[in-house]
């Protein structure tokens, strides 16, 4: 942990994102004929590299010059996504992945509109050696990708057999993938002559009418409504300040220790391969291209303990405008931007235990430095990698 490099301003704002119908559900990927049914390609929240597209046309409508906007976006630093009820009094009480060491049981559903809800029915805790229950009774396979509130982070980490919360949630949407059909290119009419047919399955997701997405950003966007994700589906977008007093403030702000949560997909490593934890970054350097084995030079950043995870989850954006063979841009407007190399991201819930605490200048992950984050365009710190709170309950 010796880089030393600045970091971005710290959130301030919470950006709500209320659609208005559908939001589009997907990666993108061509689905053949054959496998109309299914959902390939599926992803759902729109990462924040989607917000960030998002303010960069906004302010790109006010900014007087290229280089204008350039100093409004270059601290900009987002975070999520997440979710919370439309009806809560509590604005900052956004709902987070459950850390893994916290194993949770969903009730069945008997409305299907509903959103699933449940609760805690073990807590693991690392002993130095492996990972132990702190409750002997044997509960069957827990439940994966739940949420919880943040003012109830505390009560995760105290959390005990005889505990009835915290309360916890299952994702609060649905899929409805619908055929979609394609448009010819200067009429608004179907296009019947495509040799692969005229539909496309489009896997859009139905919000819970009572909730919305939210993210943490460090620059506030004018309240509106806005063209959001895939398919310029139209949403309703809120920012809000961040109160110092807030449970969330203080947990951003909260020194990390030597256990912590992800509450984002981080990506660690190089251009070149990813890794579970960060790497000390040789960006520009071409003479390692030789090297017998890739990246066998980058050394550790962190001396982790454990780690629990899941498998990686794909990473991927679009940053730039497509350039010729010359050099030149050759961008056309309303054209997508370039698609960025694949990654692999370790999930939201993943919990480390470090040899040691981070130091004081590194306490928090807004205190992280920029150099432990990949860098592709701008550094993934910019879309909130790896955001992590403090999770005391991992250690006895």
């Amino acid at each position: 942990m010796t880089t030393d490099s600045p970091s971005l301003p710290p959130f301030q704002y919470l950006i709500t994102i209320q659609p208005l119908g559908l939001l589009y559900g997907s990666t993108g990927r061509f689905l053949s004929p054959e496998n109309l049914v299914g959902r390939s390609g599926s992803q759902f929240p729109p990462s924040t590299a989607v917000l960030s597209g998002l303010i960069a046309a906004h302010y790109a409508q006010h900014a007087e010059s290229k280089q204008a906007l350039d100093d409004i976006l270059k601290p900009l630093c987002l975070a999520g996504p997440f979710w919370q009820w439309t009806h809560t009094a509590d604005r900052e009480n956004i709902y987070v992945p459950t850390p893994m060491n916290c194993l949770a049981k969903l009730e069945p559903q008997h409305d299907a509109t509903d959103v699933s809800e449940g609760s805690l029915v073990n807590r693991l805790e690392w002993d130095g050696q492996s990972w132990q229950p702190i409750s002997d009774k044997a509960l069957g396979k827990p439940e994966g990708g739940t949420w919880v509130a943040i003012n109830d982070w505390k009560k995760l980490n105290e959390w005990q057999p005889d505990y009835q919360e915290p309360t916890v949630y299952g994702d609060p949407w649905r899929y409805t993938p619908h055929l979609h059909p394609y448009l010819m290119e200067n009429e608004r009419r179907v296009d019947a002559d495509r040799e692969r047919g005229s539909l496309f399955l489009e896997n859009g997701v139905q919000m819970h009418p009572e909730t919305c997405l939210v993210y943490l950003s460090n620059l506030s966007v004018e309240n509106g409504w806005y063209r959001f994700g895939g398919e310029g589906h139209m949403v309703e977008l809120t920012c809000h300040p961040i109160s110092a007093g807030s449970e969330l403030h203080k947990l951003l702000s909260h020194p990390l220790g030597k256990s912590f949560a992800l509450i984002t997909p981080a990506v660690w490593g190089s251009n070149r391969l990813s890794y579970r934890s960060p790497r000390l970054l040789k960006k520009g350097d071409k003479s390692r291209h030789q090297l017998a084995e890739i990246n066998r030079d980058l050394a550790k950043l962190w001396d982790v303990a454990t780690l629990i995870t899941e498998r990686p989850t794909t990473f991927r954006y679009r940053l730039g405008n497509r350039k010729n063979q010359q050099g030149e841009d050759v961008h056309q407007p309303n054209q997508p931007k370039v698609l960025s190399r694949g990654r692999y991201a370790v999930p939201a819930g993943s919990v480390y235990v470090l040899q040691d605490t981070f130091p004081d200048h590194h306490a928090t992950w807004q205190d992280w430095p920029l150099d432990w984050f990949p860098r592709e365009g701008p550094s993934l710190k910019r879309w909130g990698c790896g955001l992590a709170l403090p999770v005391s309950g991992a250690l006895p």
